[in-house]
């Protein structure tokens, strides 16, 4: 390094040492925030409901929150560590149960999902060919014996 680039004081610090009060971190650093369970449940479901309008990411950024807190507070909600814990008590992580139960309820869903599109896939199929049948019936006769 050269002796130019260690001899310009940071804007942000005066002469004496003291921090500039427009400095983001003028005040010292910021405490963590910490978030009870009713807290994160009522989170996670103000950003689906946020999430089925297109508006995940304002209402993370509204919220101060990161895409990370949400997938960790899914994974607890879905484990089921978050339900009936009183505001302070101690949250640990899943168990292995707790995990594979979490896991398997996620792939119940997506399965539930996929079956109920095909129910539907199959039901219009269904209306389409009685549809036809209809069509080719009322139509039979008449259109056969103009063509001989």
């Amino acid at each position: 390094m050269s002796s130019s680039t260690l001899s310009t004081p940071s804007s942000s610090v005066a002469d004496d040492g003291v921090m500039d009060s427009s400095h983001p971190r003028a005040g010292g650093p910021s405490r963590r925030r910490l978030f009870t369970p009713a807290e994160k449940l009522a989170h996670l479901a103000a950003y689906e409901r946020a999430c089925e309008e297109n508006q995940g990411g304002a209402y993370l950024r509204r919220e101060g929150l990161y895409s990370s807190h949400v997938t960790e507070w899914r994974k607890l909600r879905d484990a089921g560590v978050l339900e009936g814990k009183e505001p302070g008590a101690k949250i640990g992580t899943p168990t292995k149960d707790q995990s594979e139960i979490a896991r398997l309820r996620r792939q119940l869903e997506v399965t539930e999902r996929r079956l109920a599109t095909t129910e539907t896939a199959l039901e219009l199929m269904g209306k389409a060919h009685e549809l036809l049948e209809q069509i080719s019936e009322s139509s039979g006769p008449d259109a056969r014996r103009k063509k001989r």
